[in-house]
């Protein structure tokens, strides 16, 4: 698993996972408000999938935590 964080509102929140439970790799994109986003990890194996879940995860961040941090301004 592999898992971005984000600090605000002087707690830790999750904002994007990867990981291969349930037998499949996919990504989880959660929400301010709890919701989460599954997305599919098709046509690479679990090594191939950590590869591709560290590289958007360090290339991506910075817009993942803009598009989280959105969110909770907008449900203030």
């Amino acid at each position: 698993m592999v898992q971005l964080e984000i600090w605000t509102k002087d707690k830790w929140y999750p904002v994007v996972r990867y990981d291969t439970a349930h037998g499949a790799a996919h990504k989880d994109l959660m929400h301010y408000d709890g919701r989460i986003d599954k997305a599919p990890i098709f046509g690479l194996d679990y090594t191939d999938s950590l590869v591709f879940a560290e590289t958007d995860l360090l290339t991506n961040w910075e817009n993942y935590r803009s598009k989280f941090i959105k969110e909770v301004s907008e449900n203030e």
